[in-house]
C-alpha cells in the first residue's frame, strides 16, 4: 500500500473541493436564475468534462500550463517554479474537470427552491446576502453535500488529467490511481489490488452518501 499517494490524493481532493466549492456555487447560482443569452453554451462548457476524453482535456491543460504560454509564465514568476507536473498544477487541474460535479448538483438544487420563498424574503426587507444565507443555503444544503462528495470521489479516482498533467513524481503528483498503474506495470498485482479496494470502497461510500443526500431532498419537495 502506497500510503504516500493515498495521503496526495486525499491532499488533493480537499484542496480541490475548497477551491471549487464556493466558485461553483456562484456560477451554478448565475446559471440557476440568470436569463441571458448563451446560457445553454454555458452550460454545454461546464458539462464538457462529463464526455471529453481524459488524454485530450489533459493534453490541453498541459499546453496551457507549459512555460511557452502566459498562464504557465505567469505561475513560473509566481511560484518559482513550472506549473506543469507540480502539486498545484493538479489542483488546478482537477478544479477545471470537476466543474460538472460540483456545479450540476447545486444548479438543480438552486432552481428547485419555489421561486415565491425568495420573492416573499425580498419583500420582507432581507438584503440579497441574506437571502442567499437564509433561505438558498439551506435549501439547497443537499445539493452543495452532493457536489462536495462527487467531486471529492471523482478526484480521487481521476487517472487520465493527472497522468498527462503531473506525471508520475513520488510525494508530488503520483496520486493512488497513479501509484495502482504503476504497480500493475511493475507486475506486483497484490499492492495493486489492495490500493483498488481502498479506492472502491471509498467510491461506494460517496455513491451511498450521493443517493442518501437525494432521497432526502426528494422528500423536501
Amino acid at each position: 500500500m502506497d500510503w504516500t499517494a493515498l495521503g496526495l490524493s486525499l491532499r488533493l481532493g480537499l484542496a480541490t473541493v475548497a477551491i471549487l466549492m464556493p466558485l461553483a456555487f456562484l456560477l451554478a447560482r448565475w446559471l440557476a436564475y440568470g436569463r441571458f443569452k448563451g446560457r445553454g453554451f454555458v452550460e454545454a462548457l461546464v458539462a464538457l468534462p462529463l464526455i471529453l476524453p481524459p488524454t485530450v482535456i489533459g493534453f490541453y491543460l498541459l499546453t496551457a500550463f507549459g512555460q511557452q504560454s502566459p498562464l504557465g509564465q505567469f505561475f513560473q514568476s509566481l511560484l518559482g517554479r513550472p506549473l506543469a507536473f507540480s502539486f498545484e498544477g493538479l489542483v488546478l487541474a482537477s478544479v477545471l474537470v470537476n466543474l460538472p460535479f460540483a456545479v450540476q448538483p447545486m444548479q438543480n438544487a438552486l432552481a428547485a427552491i419555489p421561486a415565491n420563498l425568495r420573492d416573499a424574503a425580498r419583500c420582507c426587507g432581507l438584503a440579497p446576502l441574506s437571502v442567499v444565507r437564509r433561505i438558498e443555503l439551506p435549501l439547497a444544503l443537499p445539493g452543495i453535500a452532493t457536489a462536495v462528495v462527487l467531486t471529492f470521489a471523482h478526484t480521487l479516482g481521476e487517472f487520465g488529467v493527472v497522468l498527462m498533467v503531473g506525471g508520475s513524481i513520488p510525494g508530488e503528483t503520483r496520486t493512488i490511481a497513479i501509484a495502482i498503474y504503476d504497480r500493475v506495470q511493475a507486475f506486483d498485482d497484490h499492492s495493486a489490488g489492495i490500493m483498488a479496494l481502498v479506492l472502491l470502497v471509498l467510491s461506494l461510500v460517496a455513491l451511498g452518501i450521493t443517493n442518501t443526500l437525494a432521497r432526502r431532498m426528494a422528500r423536501h419537495d
